[in-house]
């Protein structure tokens, strides 16, 4: 598969998205914040950091970079676009994603391993998780407390959009369980069509035996394989 990692200026975990990516053998290519073509890319990942320093909201000022217009094209006529962390953010501030991204409730920024409930059974990052067990995920982020509207809730749910929640290692999710304040323990959430996915958690960085964690690994392998792309 080809695939487009976008660079904004300040994005910081782009390359460890394409080291992950190649390595499951896709072609990668890097589309910077000012182009204006996507090469013809079959998926769009805009990966985490600090997009222009998150002045503002955090993505509120990519939403507005040259490539965006063509992000948000893509997406529209069905195109896969994925978006972690600052690039989860991104998506909710341009409109691909329902909901927003607040200051967490601790008011910290917050750096380290949680653990992850897959939740929808027909979005293609979950399809093939297995939702009695807990994925170890890293999350780095001062802005992930999902938040939505009653209305919008209810059609997340109604939906199966939910992606994964915030969970303890035995994949019960609890308030003690939930990092950030988000509503209902949301992690991530993909739109109706299902072919936009964004997440706070960061896979790539738990998709390598050096890294002592391959869990994300499974995720992006759920992704491709029931994209009917062999990963």
């Amino acid at each position: 598969m080809k695939i487009g990692v976008v660079v904004f200026p300040g994005s910081n975990c782009d390359q460890d998205m394409i080291y992950t990516l190649r390595k499951m053998d896709h072609e990668v290519v890097e589309l910077w914040h000012k182009d204006i073509d996507l090469q013809g890319v079959e998926m769009v990942v805009l990966p985490g950091g600090f997009s222009y320093g998150d002045y503002l909201r955090s993505g509120a000022i990519a939403r507005f970079s040259p490539i965006m217009e063509q992000v948000i094209a893509f997406a529209d006529k069905g195109g896969y676009v994925l978006g972690v962390c600052n690039g989860f953010q991104v998506l909710c501030e341009s409109g691909l994603l329902p909901g927003t991204l607040q200051h967490n409730t601790s008011h910290s920024f917050i750096c380290k391993n949680v653990h992850l409930k897959p939740v929808s059974k027909t979005a293609a990052i979950t399809a093939s998780l297995d939702d009695s067990r807990a994925y170890m995920i890293p999350v780095a982020h001062g802005e992930g407390n999902y938040y939505a509207d009653e209305a919008t809730y209810q059609q997340l749910v109604a939906n199966d959009q939910i992606l994964f929640r915030y969970s303890n290692a035995q994949a019960e999710v609890s308030e003690a369980a939930n990092i950030n304040g988000s509503l209902d323990n949301i992690a991530g959430v993909c739109n109706a069509g299902k072919n936009v996915f964004g997440m706070m958690p960061h896979p790539e960085r738990a998709a390598d035996a050096n890294l002592g964690n391959q869990d994300g690994l499974l995720l992006f392998e759920s992704l491709f394989n029931n994209l009917g792309v062999e990963a």
